[in-house]
């Protein structure tokens, strides 16, 4: 039985062929629901109050797929490790969109839903940790305000996939505004088609940047939208201790959205060459390197573009420098702001940012957590200064506006008690891979939707890992 509980309203597909292939999603033996959002499929207007558990888990694993769907595989190149190839949607098929509460257009597509044109050698499967950690992780980033795409639903396959070993797989539908990357527009670069590559920059635009629509170039003014979009979200990442963990061109996306939870990583003692990442032998997408990336993944998308901003090549190149160098600045701007926050202060004063360095390079001395330390600044205000750095920040405190009681319930409004510390969530995969127990994976979901209060049932994902808990690497689960 068809159903119809999403509205669709697909426009992707309506581009050329060139920009995809039908991909029809693979049966699966025994799908089980493990977590349906249903916050999130009222805010995309799907109805499924007349819809059981299994039905949904059918629809969500692929089996059943609903009237209105289109399913097609992305296709797209990427830089990865900075090294060109020609990708796609490898193990994700798009159903096609729908229309949210807020009038705006949301993709929706099953990750891990079996092979595609694009598939090469693998599977397209996903096994259940990698789908249990993006679930996790990017509901805890939408939590946050940080930019992302969102899950919708966790299915279980009843099927094994096969990796270093054979492990349960998953289904994971995830949300996004679209899954357009920078490698989308780097394929059709590279195909060398430049009618394609102005019909991608025109969609784009309508879709997700029409206040430009009208402007003087505006093709610059997209490669400038995005390059803003990024330098904000990349500040939030690094506020936070977020570690990407993979930032290849195709895992950038286009709207400025935090794209693919493959090996990603929260930093629990600061430091900024930390790598979590297995495959990322040379710390290319370490801690601190993470604004630099972005940058030259912005240069990529930027050559791109050059045809379609001038005619000239030189002024092209000229005009899209403008912008990549220019991102630092804003980036910088968005960073310090944002640290600001982190350390009580909402006016800005010479110094300031100096202070900011000061603080990471004392957690950095003193090996101390990241996100503790930062959140205990609520309770270092009316102590002894134990240092100079704090001494000299208590004194700057005095400057604001504000008096002590307004600025530790903005510490605490802006520094998260909780993040979904790295031991733990590998804790949730052993125990739904070994036992089929959700548990712990469920508690962290609820705590992790409230980061920035402390409740004493979820006090232990403030702790940081003892010595033997302290998780050395993570692993894209492709």
């Amino acid at each position: 039985m068809r159903h119809t509980i999403i509205k669709f309203d697909n426009s992707y597909i309506n581009l050329p062929e060139r920009f995809y292939e039908m991909a029809d999603p693979t049966w699966v033996s025994a799908p089980q629901l493990v977590r349906f959002n249903h916050a999130l499929a009222d805010f995309l207007n799907i109805d499924t109050s007349e819809v059981s558990e299994d039905a949904l888990a059918e629809i969500f694993s692929g089996n059943i797929v609903p009237i209105g769907a289109e399913p097609i595989a992305q296709a797209y190149g990427g830089h990865q490790f900075g090294h060109f190839n020609i990708l796609g949607d490898g193990r994700a098929i798009l159903l096609g969109e729908t229309i949210a509460k807020d009038n705006q257009r949301y993709d929706i597509q099953l990750k891990g839903a079996g092979r595609t044109a694009f598939s090469r050698n693998g599977d397209g499967r996903a096994a259940l940790g990698p789908v249990l950690r993006e679930y996790l992780v990017s509901e805890f980033m939408n939590a946050l305000n940080i930019p992302t795409t969102r899950a919708l639903s966790f299915v279980t396959s009843g099927e094994r996939v096969q990796r270093e070993t054979a492990l349960d797989g998953a289904i994971l539908t995830r949300v996004a505004k679209s899954h357009i990357r920078f490698g989308t527009f780097q394929y059709h670069a590279a195909m060398g088609n430049l009618a394609d590559l102005k019909t991608l920059a025109d969609y784009v635009i309508n879709r997700h940047y029409p206040h430009i629509e009208n402007a003087e170039n505006k093709y610059l003014e997209l490669l400038k939208e995005i390059a803003t979009a990024h330098a904000k979200l990349v500040a939030k990442w690094m506020g936070i201790g977020f570690i990407h963990g993979v930032m290849n061109t195709d895992n950038a996306s286009i709207c400025g959205i935090t794209i693919d939870y493959g090996p990603c990583a929260f930093m629990d003692n600061y430091n900024p060459q930390q790598v979590y990442s297995f495959i990322d032998k040379r710390g290319r997408y370490r801690y601190e390197n993470q604004p630099n990336i972005t940058q030259w993944n912005l240069a990529r998308l930027a050559e791109c573009l050059l045809p379609l901003i001038d005619d000239d090549s030189d002024r092209a190149v000229a005009a899209a420098e403008q912008i990549i160098i220019g991102f630092m600045d804003i980036y910088k701007s968005e960073y310090y702001s944002n640290m600001r926050n982190k350390l009580g202060l909402e006016k800005y004063l010479e110094g300031d940012d100096e202070l900011v360095d000061g603080f990471l390079d004392y957690l950095f001395e003193n090996n101390l957590d990241f996100t503790n330390s930062f959140r205990d600044l609520s309770q270092k205000i009316n102590e002894d200064a134990p240092n100079d750095w704090y001494a000299n920040w208590q004194k700057r405190l005095s400057q604001e506006n504000n008096d002590k009681a307004a600025i530790i319930k903005n510490l605490n409004q802006t520094n998260p008690a909780i993040i979904m510390r790295n031991h733990y969530i590998e804790r949730a995969i052993n125990a739904a891979y070994q036992l089929g127990d959700y548990t712990l994976f469920n508690e962290m979901l609820l705590a992790s939707q409230t980061p920035f209060e402390t409740k004493p049932e979820y006090e232990y994902l403030t702790k940081p890992p003892r010595e033997n808990e302290v998780v050395q690497n993570t692993f894209c689960g492709t």
